[in-house]
């Protein structure tokens, strides 16, 4: 069974103590990684699975955008030690390793189509049950996927810090926050240190096995340099904009220099150029997700996120919520342990499941 480190998820650093940024292998989560071959009018698809357990309901596991299936990396440890389970967490089209021939085409129904796809070349005829969750983005497309029945043994559904009307308010300041991300990095330590600084990703652990899928090395260096040499460098440029300009100029012949020796990092996926896909994942999010005909289970980052048609539906009892506090959006990268607990509890109270055996709940 794949391990981890969930104590040092809680690390304790002492004064002076510098934290480790080194990246975590995915063989350190998962058992297996497995490429799924789909075919299509163009030819074939290939879809990038990581994998764990062997008996059990099947948890797939869909990501964020902009990041990938590692993101999922320290929760899946988590969980299969709670529960009896298989997991699989799939990047979806455009992300991670996933190889499609149209990378670019991020609508709701062609994802959630894809979802169905790889099940049915995974599983054939006769899936077993499977309990879809989805963190954000992936969340959407989770209810968009059991909307259309794509997946025919849906046992459950999970959306993790994703709710229509808050989605919605949030899109107009998006493409400001993602023009504020610095668009290279010197290297992936650099990368995930600005994860973490910057409070992108609250867990240490999570960030140094998830980054490396949210980045990718330049095939060439960019033109115009605008590398981050660290979180404070991005804070000090912002503060120091006037005075700093001169020795911006030397920084840049410096980070020129550098370039030329050094691997440059950007992000893997150009969300600004997503842009028109985002209403159509998220616009009837809520009344699509309560007319899911399966056991539901809702988990926000705070109680402020929902919106009028959720409030009634969960006063109605039509989906269970539950609010975990102190983490960032990614709630399943800052609070594995928190989200598997949930889950587990959710997923034994329906009979999905069993606790394992030896696991105190």
């Amino acid at each position: 069974m794949a391990g981890g480190l969930q104590s040092s998820s809680k690390m304790k650093m002492g004064p002076g103590r510098k934290r480790d940024f080194t990246p975590l292998p995915w063989s350190q989560y998962f058992e297996t990684i497995e490429d799924v071959e789909v075919e299509n009018e163009n030819g074939k698809d290939i879809f990038r699975a990581y994998c764990s357990g062997a008996h059990g309901p099947v948890l797939l596991l869909l990501h964020g955008g902009g990041h990938s299936a590692l993101s999922w990396a320290v929760f899946t440890a988590v969980i299969c030690s709670r529960i009896n389970c298989r997991l699989v967490a799939m990047d979806l089209r455009g992300h991670g390793d996933t190889k499609v021939k149209n990378p670019d085409d991020l609508s709701a129904d062609t994802m959630a189509k894809d979802i169905g796809k790889v099940v049915e070349v995974l599983y054939g005829d006769n899936p077993p049950p499977i309990m879809i969750i989805g963190h954000s983005m992936g969340g959407a497309i989770a209810v968009h996927t059991a909307a259309a029945n794509h997946v025919p043994s849906l046992l459950g559904l999970c959306v993790i810090d994703v709710v229509e009307g808050t989605a919605m308010d949030a899109l107009n300041s998006m493409q400001n926050f993602l023009r504020s991300r610095p668009k290279t990095f010197k290297s992936l330590e650099n990368a995930i240190e600005w994860s973490v600084k910057s409070g992108q990703i609250r867990n240490i652990e999570s960030a140094r096995v998830s980054m490396g899928g949210q980045v990718k090395k330049c095939e060439e260096p960019p033109s115009s340099p605008a590398v981050s040499n660290s979180i404070e460098g991005i804070i000090e440029e912002e503060e120091d904009e006037e005075v700093a300009e001169e020795s911006n100029k030397k920084r840049m012949k410096e980070d020129d220099q550098e370039i030329k020796k050094e691997s440059i990092f950007t992000w893997r996926v150009d969300l600004s150029k997503t842009e028109k896909y985002w209403e159509g994942w998220f616009r009837g999010l809520s009344a699509l997700f309560l007319t899911c005909p399966v056991p539901k289970l809702l988990l926000l980052a705070g109680v402020d996120r929902l919106d009028k048609d959720l409030t009634i539906g969960q006063m109605q009892g039509k989906f269970q919520m539950q609010v975990l506090p102190q983490c960032g959006h990614a709630v399943h990268e800052d609070a594995p342990e928190k989200v598997a607990d949930a889950l587990a509890t959710f997923m034994v109270r329906h009979k999905f499941t069993e606790f394992k055996e030896g696991y105190l709940c």
